[in-house]
C-alpha cells in the first residue's frame, strides 16, 4: 500500500485579498498557481513544515493558525495527497517571491479565473462559494 503525501499550504489575508504565488516556468507545472507551502517531512509536524515552506519560498517567519480545510486527492498511479489549508494567524517581513515567478495579493472571488495546481482547485471553489470561514470568529 502506498503511504498518502501530507501537503500543507498556508492562506495569508491582507485588507481582504490572500496571497497566491506562480510557479517558475521552469518548475514541475511551471506558471501554475497555488498557496504556499509544501510537503510535510518526516519528524515534523504540518504547522512546523508549513513555517519552514514560508520561510523558504516567502522569506516570513509565520504564526500558523488553525487548519481551515482539509481533503485528499487521488491521481492514479500516484501515492494520495492530503491536502491541509492553514490560516497564517501573522508574520513578520514582507512576503517575497524567493521560489515563485510572483507573488500576488488577490480577491477571494477572483481565485477561480486563474490557472491553479489541481489539488487547490476545491479549496478555491470553497472559497469562491463563502465556504470557508479565513478571518475573526462570528456568533453562531
Amino acid at each position: 500500500m502506498t503511504r498518502s503525501v501530507i501537503v500543507v499550504a498556508g492562506v495569508l489575508e491582507r485588507e481582504g485579498r490572500l496571497l497566491i504565488g506562480q510557479r517558475q516556468k521552469r518548475d514541475r507545472h511551471g506558471l501554475k498557481w497555488e498557496f504556499p507551502g509544501g510537503k510535510v517531512e518526516p519528524g515534523e509536524t504540518p504547522k512546523d513544515a508549513l513555517r519552514r515552506e514560508l520561510r523558504e519560498e516567502l522569506g516570513i517567519e509565520a504564526e500558523i493558525g488553525p487548519e481551515i480545510a482539509r481533503y485528499e486527492q487521488c491521481v492514479a498511479g500516484r501515492p494520495a495527497l492530503v491536502l491541509l489549508f492553514h490560516r497564517v494567524e501573522s508574520y513578520k517581513g514582507e512576503p517575497q517571491p524567493r521560489t515563485f515567478q510572483q507573488i500576488l495579493w488577490e480577491r477571494p472571488e477572483a481565485l477561480p479565473g486563474y490557472d491553479f495546481l489541481d489539488g487547490d482547485l476545491d479549496f478555491i471553489r470553497r472559497l469562491a462559494r463563502g465556504q470557508v470561514r479565513l478571518a475573526g470568529r462570528r456568533g453562531g
